[in-house]
């Protein structure tokens, strides 16, 4: 009697456009396969918003041109955003606000929106691609792809359907909290986005957590150490400076019990 291994041995072959991992998942009888991705994780402004899509295996035509939504246009990806829910099998959008990151951090934010949108989702995956890192919690196997949204044409639709609905909400933040330019910047921290900080203090949606924004509300800082760990988790940085490469800043204060092992719990 053969014996066979779990999960059976993945043979790939190029296939159209980003559908390659894809198609190998799907012929080894893995599929469907959903893809996760979220916009927001850096600015000091705004919602993280995460996407999850389940695309068909058949590769249409009309999303030939799926791609990492950071690398397309806006109006590119405006219209690519209603062919994708409707051509998807399944899509789901999660909005985690700044509150909610403030409270728990940005990685844990990150990973919890994704386990909702899997969970959101109307049709069950049988496996999801995630952009760069492991997401723990998932109810079916998954694989973290390291520039995923330019690899896997699933977490590109994800990535844009995050995109496409997170830029929408900050041009509604901007006629809501006028100044702040956010229908410009989306939240990120630009020159004019740091002068407007400064000049108007920080609105209900900006992140209290960030460094430059608890310094324009005069809030406490907290350790350096835990706060570069977030920047990196926020994607700032590439790696978590050690105690003695840390930027100081008043009132800063090296403690070592509070960077955890899972970095998002380190504030």
């Amino acid at each position: 009697m053969q014996r066979t291994g779990w999960p059976p041995r993945v043979v790939m072959r190029k296939a159209a456009g980003l559908r390659t991992l894809e198609a190998a998942l799907i012929r080894s009888g893995l599929g469907p396969v959903a893809g996760v991705d979220e916009a927001g994780r850096g600015p000091c402004a705004g919602p993280l918003v995460v996407g999850a899509c389940l695309l068909a295996p058949k590769a249409y035509d009309k999303l030939a041109g799926l791609d990492d939504s950071k690398k397309l246009t806006e109006s590119a990806r405006e219209e690519l955003y209603p062919v994708i829910t409707r051509l998807a099998l399944a899509w789901q959008v999660i909005v985690v606000p700044a509150w909610e990151i403030d409270s728990i951090g940005i990685h844990v934010a990150n990973i919890e929106g994704m386990r909702r949108a899997i969970a959101g989702l109307r049709a069950d995956p049988g496996y999801v691609l995630t952009d760069g890192f492991r997401v723990p919690g998932i109810p079916v196997p998954s694989l973290p792809v390291i520039g995923g949204d330019a690899t896997a044409a699933c977490i590109a639709a994800a990535s844009i359907l995050a995109k496409v609905t997170r830029d929408r909400m900050m041009v509604e933040l901007d006629a809501k909290f006028p100044g702040y330019g956010f229908a410009a910047h989306k939240g990120y921290n630009t020159p004019d986005h740091t002068a407007a900080l400064r000049r108007l203090g920080p609105s209900s949606e900006h992140r209290r957590s960030w460094r430059n924004v608890r310094e324009a509300a005069g809030l406490r800082p907290v350790s350096a150490v835990a706060e570069d760990a977030d920047a990196v988790l926020a994607g700032e940085f590439d790696e978590v400076p050690t105690e003695e490469s840390s930027v100081d800043f008043p009132g800063a204060e090296w403690t070592g019990s509070r960077v955890a092992a899972d970095l998002g719990h380190a504030r």
